[in-house]
């Protein structure tokens, strides 16, 4: 198996998608050169010579806001911009995204429950209501 130094740099921040780290695990355990590989970019950084790649992903240059994940969720983003976040999340399996994603799913899901709750308060309430008015009618 042969990984591009991009994807070793990920591996190194733990940016890189799990399935995808646990082989590189696995081939570094039985690889030597792989260790080398690793133990060089590890000390090129260390030295702070950084690559184009590796300050993206440090800084999450191209991490969607909240917001644009938000909208994303409710489906009222642009198509074009869309597409992006879903290339970013299912494909590049960027694991900021995918955080993000999760966070706010998680959030929508637990607004909808209240809202659900609410709404059945309310009907209860107003249907209480209305049969203690007819009760004082007779």
């Amino acid at each position: 198996m042969s990984f591009s130094d991009a994807e070793l740099e990920a591996y190194l921040d733990e940016t890189l998608d799990p399935a995808r780290a646990g082989e590189i695990e696995q081939q570094a355990r039985q690889d030597r050169r792989l260790l080398e590989r690793l133990a060089a970019i590890n000390g090129r950084r260390n030295a702070g010579v950084h690559t184009l790649s590796e300050i993206w992903r440090r800084n999450q240059v191209g991490v969607p806001t909240r917001d644009e994940l938000s909208q994303y969720l409710l489906g009222t983003l642009p198509a074009e911009h869309a597409d992006y976040i879903r290339f970013r999340s299912e494909v590049l399996k960027c694991r900021f995204t995918t955080a993000l994603l999760g966070d706010l799913r998680e959030q929508l899901q637990k607004a909808k429950g209240q809202e659900t709750s609410q709404r059945r308060s309310r009907y209860y309430e107003s249907g209480a209501g209305y049969l203690q008015k007819r009760k004082n009618r007779r």
